[in-house]
């Protein structure tokens, strides 16, 4: 049934790999990938924790822990799925009110090359103070408004998961494995700015220099309409107080985070139901309909498939977990190579295909405190390489995977433009952050 449960995962993983030959959109097999592993592991129970479990092999046993677990994860992604939405309803109502053009105003450059500096730099020191989920939505709408051609759009889109997964990967809140680290008292804030911060910024830096050698020629600007609303008007003080107000309700969630101890989603939906009374306030007076500026009106824009495209492959992720199967992995590489900078490495190229956080968890449960102690060089190159490693492919991240519902970049255009460039800043920063250890 394992051997089951892996075939069904990766004929998952294929199938979204080929959504654009195949005209399956990648949300559909997400879902039934997710579903489908659940289902085997429900009904092959026994024959999957006779092994790993054999206290659970008892039918009862096994499908009250499966039900526990299912509704455990299922409050986990819930909590990624409400961020995402609120992340996402606030970075459109500022899109609504011409908020981006506070930002692209000021950004006059075509160069191709200079301008994919600038982003990436943007988002990289923007994903730290934030984390690369939240990051990655607001420069995809960023985007939007800087370049209109479809491949131009995809690449930047691509250097932008790379920026964001490498700016989270070295700030104790930028990254949800980083996140679970300090939490889990393995590594201090400062500790790890400190001794993480370069390798990242060479993970981001020689993909850059790479393109810079043979990139050339300018972006083409989209056409900017003056009122993208139809005849609703907005205001230069609505437009910069909006923008405004969604920025700083997107920075306020960690420091809520911080002083409630809540989770993240929290924050993001407080600072939504801010926002939200605000535009009602703003608005309420005005003669002509105003429906387009509204939140009611901009959640409708939000990309419904995307977020089931999460769930799905966050329930398949799950299912193997539960089964043991991401655990047992985690011990084989321990076993079979013991070398922390070899064990570290793979298990970065692995978070490309399975979640980050089950294999971070894992190494987190395999060695106590005691034998690894607080920033440890294990520690520090495990949250580099847990953040960084998934952008080797496009659903290897939670930045990478909005990216590609937003902006609908296809997995193999990905893995064939971007993934290569992606292993070369993750191998660089890697023996980077060897060198001066």
């Amino acid at each position: 049934m394992s051997i089951l449960m892996l075939l069904v995962f990766a004929l998952g993983y294929l199938l979204i790999a080929l959504e654009h030959p195949l005209k399956i959109d990648k949300a559909a097999s997400a879902i039934l990938t997710g579903v489908l592993c659940w289902t085997i592991l429900i009904l092959g129970q026994d024959a999957i924790f006779a092994h790993a479990a054999p206290a659970l092999t008892e039918s009862e046993g096994g499908a009250h822990f499966l039900e526990h677990a299912l509704l455990q994860h299922v409050g986990e992604i819930a909590e990624i799925l409400f961020f995402l939405l609120g992340a996402m309803t606030i970075v459109e109502l500022v899109d609504a009110h011409e908020g981006f053009q506070v930002v692209t105003d000021r950004i006059s450059t075509t160069n191709r090359i200079r301008l994919l500096w600038i982003i990436s730099v943007i988002t990289f020191f923007f994903s730290a103070a934030l984390d690369n989920l939240t990051t990655s939505i607001v420069m995809a709408a960023l985007l939007r408004k800087l370049i209109k051609d479809k491949d131009d759009l995809w690449f930047f889109g691509g250097m932008v998961v790379l920026a964001a997964n490498a700016g989270g990967a070295w700030s104790p809140i930028g990254d949800v494995t980083t996140i679970m680290l300090w939490i889990g008292g393995q590594i201090t804030a400062l500790n790890i700015v400190i001794k993480v911060i370069l390798p990242s910024l060479v993970c981001l830096v020689v993909p850059l220099l790479l393109i810079s050698i043979r990139m050339k020629g300018h972006v083409q600007r989209p056409d900017m309409l003056k009122n993208p609303n139809g005849h609703v008007e907005v205001s230069t003080f609505e437009q910069k107080l909006i923008f405004a107000m969604g920025v700083g309700g997107l920075l306020f969630v960690p420091l809520f985070k911080s002083f409630t101890h809540l989770p993240p989603f929290m924050g993001m939906l407080f600072s939504l139901g801010v926002l939200w009374v605000t535009t009602e306030v703003l608005h309420r007076r005005k003669e002509e309909p105003t429906q387009e500026l509204s939140v009611a009106t901009v959640i409708r824009r939000i990309d419904t498939p995307s977020v089931l495209f999460f769930l799905g492959i966050l329930l398949a992720v799950a299912s193997l977990q539960t089964a043991g199967q991401l655990a047992t992995l985690a011990t084989a590489l321990d076993e079979t190579f013991g070398n922390i900078y070899i064990v570290n490495t793979l298990i970065g190229l692995l978070s490309a295909v399975v979640d980050n956080v089950p294999l971070v968890a894992g190494a987190m449960g395999m060695y106590p405190l005691t034998v690894y102690p607080v920033d440890h060089a294990f520690w520090e190159l495990l949250a580099y390489c847990a953040g960084t490693g998934g952008s080797t492919l496009i659903i290897g991240s939670a930045a990478g995977v909005a990216i590609m519902g937003i902006l609908k970049i296809d997995f193999l255009w990905y893995l064939k433009r971007i993934s290569l460039l992606a292993l070369a800043g993750y191998f660089a920063g890697i023996l980077v952050y060897i060198a001066l250890a």
